[in-house]
């Protein structure tokens, strides 16, 4: 029943997000600034849409012959038995679109036939063979990247045929979707290289000679499988990443894990974030539980909503801003909890901003009030001002909401957080805006935001001269 709960909350804040989401979009139009930043804001609202209206499951396609770990794989990514894998047999049957689901979100896996199978698989599957299987999976979905496997003491074993396979594999996803993914190519079980007993994961634990040794065969295993993909022509384009890795694990029969010799799939996660779409990237930080990826994501988050903000802020409009500004921010701090694994729960960003100290009381009607003020005051300036100050209250609230949610800090070390980002944060912004206010200007010209890219400087010459004949 608390699951159900969790997901209408999610449902609700959703569409109010979506809504603000609209009414922001609605308000460019009125903004006094040049046509590059409107863009600009433009595109950092299609960021902000994207990853957190947008999201979908990420999607990958694991292709290679038996016994090259694609089920091994699945469990290394999760650290969980989600696959079973073939000692004896070739285990998995028909190419599946495999469907991972936790309550942090789910990964679309398609886990394929082994190619070049010595015996029929233990599942069942009516296509002739591994290729076949695999393009009436490609049919109903594309993947988002394509990971080629083999094992790292068969790259030279017959792998010709396996890239010929490959190379079918994209033409059909070529026909089919009109779309060529990104190719990493994988040397699996390079923990059984020599000298057999060192092991890579714990490396602090064995003769630096001996780790030395197998390190120099694993990079050999690279050169020559990332060499063969990049003789075709029809693959050597695509290859973004060639590795080696351990992906053993070990399960007792109730799923407990019995050993951990994984190697290098917290590189391998990170490869697959940097070629996901945007859509994609915030289900996969949320269950591979990277901290760098996610904290690389909540930054972009954190610098396209202050940019938003400080847009908003130069609105000619005194108090007009408040709302949408709070809103944008509260969307960021929910944004950034759900990244960390927690519900999207818009009403908790809110207690998150008022245990600040930011969104409650006195204080912050005083200064939300100064801010409105400024542009009764000094209405040519008073919008510059006024976007500094959003742009570096935003930026602030953003990373205390990544040391909190993230870091796992306390609230006082978020509020220390925020005051120390803050600082730094007005003293850059401040100094944009008197910059941009030094320079000459027509009352009505447009003006430059905290955090948007600067105009082309032929394009500042050109009005000041139009100005300055008229």
């Amino acid at each position: 029943m608390a699951d159900v709960h969790d997901e209408d909350d999610e449902t609700k804040t959703l569409k109010i997000i979506a809504e603000n989401i609209r009414r922001i979009e609605e308000l460019l139009r009125f903004l006094p600034l040049h046509e590059s930043t409107v863009n600009d804001l433009r595109s950092k609202i299609g960021l902000l849409r994207t990853i957190v209206l947008e999201q979908r499951a990420p999607a990958f396609a694991l292709v290679g012959r038996r016994g090259a770990g694609k089920s091994s794989l699945v469990n290394a990514l999760f650290g969980a038995k989600m696959a079973e894998v073939g000692h004896v047999k070739a285990q998995t049957g028909r190419a599946t679109w495999f469907v991972h689901k936790t309550d942090r979100g789910a990964i679309d896996i398609l886990d394929t036939r082994g190619m070049q199978e010595g015996s029929s698989p233990e599942e069942k599957d009516a296509a002739r063979d591994a290729v076949a299987s695999i393009v009436v999976e490609l049919k109903k979905k594309t993947p988002d990247v394509i990971v080629f496997l083999v094992k790292a003491t068969e790259v030279d074993s017959a792998i010709d045929a396996d890239l010929e396979a490959l190379e079918r594999v994209y033409a059909e996803i070529e026909r089919e979707h009109r779309f060529r993914p990104p190719l990493v190519a994988i040397a699996t079980h390079c923990d059984v290289l020599e000298p057999k007993g060192t092991h890579l994961h714990h490396p602090e634990r064995e003769p630096a000679e001996d780790i030395e040794e197998k390190l120099a065969r694993v990079s050999q295993v690279e050169h020559h499988l990332e060499g063969k993909i990049k003789d075709r022509p029809k693959l050597a384009p695509h290859l973004v990443w060639t590795r080696g890795i351990s992906t053993y694990m070990s399960f007792k029969d109730g799923g407990e894990i019995r050993a951990d010799e994984r190697w290098r799939i917290e590189e391998l996660v990170t490869t697959l974030f940097k070629y996901l779409p945007d859509a994609g990237r915030g289900t996969f930080v949320r269950i591979a539980r990277v901290r760098g990826l996610q904290e690389e994501l909540a930054s972009n988050l954190t610098r396209a909503t202050a940019t938003l903000c400080a847009g908003v802020a130069a609105l000619p409009i005194p108090v007009a801003d408040l709302i949408p500004i709070t809103t944008l921010q509260v969307t960021l701090i929910a944004a950034i909890a759900w990244l960390s694994g927690r519900p999207l729960d818009r009403k908790a960003a809110t207690e998150f901003l008022g245990a600040l100290g930011v969104n409650v009381g006195v204080a912050f009607a005083f200064r939300e009030g100064a801010r409105a003020l400024i542009k009764f005051v000094f209405p040519g300036a008073g919008g510059m001002i006024s976007g500094a100050v959003a742009f570096a209250g935003t930026l602030a609230i953003g990373a205390a909401a990544r040391s909190y949610f993230l870091r796992g800090a306390t609230i006082e070390e978020a509020k220390q957080a925020f005051a120390d980002t803050k600082k730094s944060a007005e003293k850059e912004a401040e100094a944009g805006a008197e910059a941009e206010a030094s320079e000459p200007k027509a009352p009505d010209a447009p003006r430059q935001l905290p955090g948007a890219p600067a105009e082309n400087p032929d394009d500042v010459a050109r009005k000041r001269r139009n100005w300055e004949i008229n």
